[in-house]
């Protein structure tokens, strides 16, 4: 084996051992709950109008089971099921054309009990019900979330010592202290709306308040495009003041003095660190090394603090800048959170269709750099179990499920919903074979469009 194959070896062996794989257990988990939840009520949507209207409901599944089931049984007419692929899931109503393309049935006189011998209204209701189901779930989980936890943001005017430049902002003209106020002449209230605020635009111009005076920030054309691939990392973020809130003992490596609880760091060796995101551009230039720590004690007087930072620049301790932050809450009554999560919910679907909408009509919205498959869908999840950012990422996937199931495309509930739409407005139903054909288009369409997305996702995390 040659050294360049051998170095190749030793990277990936690296990358194995500093993978965090309590993070990836936290994100398949919440994955597999979340889709489960939602697999699951989007086909009861369909299961429980079929049955209404005196379908035979054949089976009824919770992920995909080519060849094999996990687990299955029979009650009354129904086999309930378990599959080994977590990708979806499905019920398979008599006499419908779908994914299981059962040309045999189809081949057989119609029966009462059957889809295709249902009123065109009836079929049409048993095909949205599911799409539905995702609405109302999603305003549900919204509702229920502002009850339980009230709502969260961080108004602008209490960002008391303005925003920390990361590499992206920097290279745009933003400084350290900087205050963006406004984007595109909008007046920004809360920071926590700057990034919709910025990537549902096509071009991007920000007024920050520096020093006292507004100074106006034009993103160049790419720019936007490049923060969009980036996700806004490497932006911007609060800049807070260094302060010691927790500390490890058994990763802190002494040389000499101690950290204590309200300690704040202002330098490391001679360099100035007032900040905490100075402090962490300041580390990166001493992983594994002895530092000489100066520390503000009791507000008053100085410290210093010698310890050996770990092969990422780690000392062992937890700041308490979040704490400092000067949120606004608003909790909500029962009653009162219900009109406010259907609000949520259409807001995010608003915003969901303008992103797409972007796609299509601006040079600085990539589909690459947008579309990503279940390992983009996982990390969202954030790699620890939240129940907070579990819902929320819960009820966000219900309302891009309604919508992706209801767009007008063969073998999505939409397409058969635009058949059966025509159908009642032309009096003519289309043929077997010709639902046959639509439906195997869909299905090698969104199957195509699913192994894209996955190969994407594979490469971002290869580069």
């Amino acid at each position: 084996m040659q050294p360049f194959f051998e170095n190749i070896v030793l990277i990936y062996i690296m990358n194995i051992l500093l993978f965090s794989w309590s993070a990836l257990g936290a994100n398949v988990g919440q994955f597999i709950l979340s889709f489960s939840i939602l697999i699951l009520l989007h086909e009861f949507g369909h299961f429980i109008t079929a049955k209404w209207f005196g379908c035979r409901v054949e089976k009824f599944y919770l992920f995909f089971d080519p060849w094999f089931s996990l687990w299955k049984k029979k009650i009354g007419e129904t086999i309930y099921g378990l599959g080994w692929i977590p990708l979806g899931g499905y019920v398979k109503i008599s006499g419908m054309i779908d994914e299981s393309m059962d040309k045999e049935q189809m081949k057989q006189p119609p029966q009462p009990y059957e889809f295709r011998s249902k009123p065109a209204w009836q079929r049409l209701i048993i095909m949205l019900a599911g799409v539905i189901l995702n609405l109302l779930l999603a305003f549900a989980i919204f509702a229920m979330m502002l009850f339980v936890w009230g709502e969260q943001k961080l108004p602008v005017a209490n960002i008391q010592y303005g925003l920390a430049a990361d590499s992206l902002a920097l290279k745009v003209g933003i400084k350290d202290g900087d205050l963006i106020t406004k984007v595109n002449g909008e007046t920004l209230v809360y920071q926590d709306d700057l990034p919709k605020k910025m990537l549902l635009s096509e071009k991007v111009s920000l007024t920050v308040d520096r020093g006292g005076k507004d100074t106006v920030i034009n993103f160049p054309p790419g720019f936007l495009k490049e923060l969009t691939k980036n996700q806004l990392k490497n932006f911007v973020s609060i800049r807070m003041p260094n302060i010691v809130d927790t500390i490890d003992a058994s990763k802190i490596n002494y040389t000499s003095g101690e950290l204590k609880k309200g300690d704040q760091i202002i330098a490391i060796d001679s360099i100035s660190v007032p900040f905490y995101n100075d402090f962490i551009r300041a580390v990166k230039n001493f992983k594994n090394q002895a530092v000489t720590l100066t520390v503000l004690r009791n507000g008053a007087d100085t410290a210093k603090v010698g310890v050996k930072l770990d092969e990422n620049g780690k000392v062992g301790y937890g700041n308490n800048a979040y704490k400092l932050l000067n949120f606004e809450k608003k909790e909500y009554g029962f009653f009162e959170a219900l009109p406010a999560g259907i609000k949520m919910g259409v807001t995010k679907l608003n915003e969901y269709i303008g992103g797409i909408k972007l796609l299509f009509t601006s040079k600085e919205h990539n589909v690459n750099d947008n579309l990503g498959s279940v390992i983009s869908i996982g990390k969202t999840f954030g790699g620890v179990w939240d129940w907070e950012r579990f819902w929320l990422m819960t009820g966000i996937f219900s309302i891009i499920l309604a919508f992706m199931n209801v767009l007008p495309i063969p073998a999505l509930d939409g397409g058969h919903a635009l058949f059966t739409l025509i159908e009642m407005v032309t009096g003519r139903k289309p043929s077997d074979k010709f639902m046959e054909y639509a439906q195997m288009f869909g299905m090698i369409l969104l199957l195509g469009l699913m192994a894209y997305a996955l190969g994407l996702d594979i490469f971002r995390l290869f580069k």
